[in-house]
């Protein structure tokens, strides 16, 4: 018998479970639903909804059955969970937009054919039809107000203003895992660490009501060295989707991620068994780069295919080794070419803001056409796209081609 949460604690998914002993035996021994939500507030998955899919495709792979909510009622609200502002409300036609997308990206991941498919359902299909009086009644009375605003989650909202709108989207988060279980036989809910105090309010209401087969479990969340979320750049998150984060930008993260976070990005993100993943992160001084070197190439191939991850990783290496290739290299078409050096680090998402471009001038990180820039006030002009293009660098290893459009 394969102990199936030891091996998901070997490989450092494991952070907190809510019935331990009755989890390990029944992840082993039977063959559960369980699922997953993703709340639909992007056209695109992010690197943290992958970390969920690699966690959902483990237990799939153990024989049980993937049950992907996409949260299109719970996203008019959006989780407040560690927020310090309430979220934008979204129309309802840019949730249905998101929901049709997302589910294409899932399909990437989790299979949905073969013994034990996974199933992707809405919650908008139930809680949109929910009397509020009866809602209200049946589960609401279930919930003290004093429990839910001691939790860590919302504490830092009491002084800024958690509104009672956003306050709904527990008692709605936890009906959905009481309508899966009922509907679906759903039995765990599981989630990143962040969304522990979600889960444990839908353990304890299906256990209020009398069932005493519900469980949840969440897993890690990827952070650097310095605790915070890892897939954060300085064009935003990571996406999933390659118009929002280039294949080349993509492998580019991995193979630049920190020496003392290859283990963890190796265990999580890949399927590399555990012996091959401690191999590879034990490697020390240059000989970790190509440990990083892989972790990039199979990332960015699970993400966007074998085809798409060569492509990164040769534009990487002809970059790197002094071959100025541009063929995959992250581009931008300018309107002009007469535009100021600070305008095109904003508009290129080299840098974040006018004044971090500032800085990096400054400090000497921005080259144009391997020439240190200097002036902050520096303009563009022809003679910097006599090729056709100009190639933009921030510090060694971020290259940009400029086109004009």
């Amino acid at each position: 018998m394969i102990d199936l949460l030891k091996t998901l604690e070997d490989r450092g998914f494991i952070e907190q479970l809510t019935h331990e002993d009755e989890i390990r035996k029944i992840l082993s021994n039977e063959k559960i639903s369980f699922y997953i939500g993703i709340d639909p507030t992007a056209d695109s998955l992010h690197i943290g909804h992958f970390i969920a899919l690699m966690f959902a495709s483990h237990l799939q792979k153990a024989g049980h059955r993937p049950v992907i909510l996409i949260g299109g009622g719970t996203a008019t609200i959006g989780d407040p969970t560690f927020k310090t502002d309430m979220r934008k409300m979204l129309s309802k036609e840019d949730i249905d937009n998101n929901v049709i997308k997302i589910k294409k990206q899932i399909e990437k991941f989790i299979t949905f054919e073969g013994e034990n498919p996974a199933i992707i359902v809405n919650n908008a299909d139930w809680l949109c039809k929910l009397n509020y009086i009866d809602f209200m009644k049946e589960i609401g009375s279930q919930f003290t107000i004093s429990r839910m605003i001691s939790q860590e989650c919302y504490k830092n909202r009491l002084e800024t203003g958690l509104t009672f709108f956003e306050m709904g989207y527990l008692l709605m988060q936890s009906y959905d895992f009481l309508y899966l279980h009922d509907n679906y036989g759903v039995k765990m809910q599981i989630g990143g660490n962040d969304q522990w105090s979600n889960i444990i309010g839908g353990v304890e209401l299906i256990r209020k009501i009398g069932n005493n087969d519900s469980y949840g479990l969440t897993f890690k969340l990827l952070t650097t060295s310095d605790g915070k979320k890892m897939g954060k750049t300085e064009k935003g998150a990571l996406w999933l989707n390659p118009e929002r984060t280039s294949p080349y930008d993509f492998y580019q993260y991995w193979r630049n991620i920190e020496d003392t976070k290859v283990e963890e990005v190796l265990s999580l993100l890949t399927y590399f068994p555990m012996d091959e993943v401690k191999r590879l992160s034990s490697f020390e001084g240059e000989q970790i780069n190509e440990a990083k070197k892989i972790a990039a190439f199979e990332i960015t191939k699970l993400i966007h295919g074998e085809d798409e991850a060569i492509k990164a990783r040769n534009a990487a290496e002809a970059l790197f080794g002094g071959n100025k290739n541009t063929e995959n290299m992250p581009t931008t078409k300018l309107d002009s070419d007469n535009m100021s050096i600070l305008d095109i680090l904003v508009i290129s998402g080299l840098t974040s803001s006018k004044g971090q471009a500032k800085d990096l001038i400054k400090q000497g990180g921005i080259s144009l056409n391997d020439e240190r820039i200097t002036d902050i006030a520096y303009i563009l002009s022809s003679k910097d796209f006599e090729k056709g293009y100009a190639i933009l660098q921030k510090g060694k290893k971020t290259f940009h081609k400029l086109e004009i459009s």
